[in-house]
């Protein structure tokens, strides 16, 4: 059962990503724009997933959206190929604000989500 949730999840997840950084760059953001938009997204989806499992809301939540949907929705691969490219065009600055804003902000919304759902 816990396969087919997460399978679920991950093909929903899959597409809300596609979308999702479709419409942010129709919107005029950069690749790595919406990367980073879409992570940061995840990251509050994933603590208010992990807040209302912690506080209650049943365990099969954790395997649908946690694992499937916010592994699929998300992507390190991608954040630092974005990364590894603004290093390699000599954009450290670019780069190093990236890795900075994304760790923090992540970090931040995710507690923020479970914070708010527990």
């Amino acid at each position: 059962m816990t396969l087919l949730l997460v399978l679920v999840g991950g093909a929903l997840g899959a597409l809300a990503r596609h979308e999702a950084t479709t419409r942010t760059r129709e919107r005029g953001a950069t690749a790595a724009g919406a990367t980073m938009a879409v992570n940061l997204l995840g990251s509050l989806v994933l603590g208010l997933v992990a807040g209302a499992v912690q506080s209650g809301a049943p365990d099969w939540l954790l395997p649908l959206l946690g694992v499937g949907f916010c592994g699929a929705f998300t992507t390190f691969s991608s954040h630092a190929v974005e990364v590894a490219a603004a290093i390699q065009e000599q954009r450290a600055r670019h780069a190093l604000a990236d890795l900075g804003l994304s760790l923090v902000l992540g970090v931040a919304l995710a507690a923020l989500g479970w914070w708010i759902a527990a």
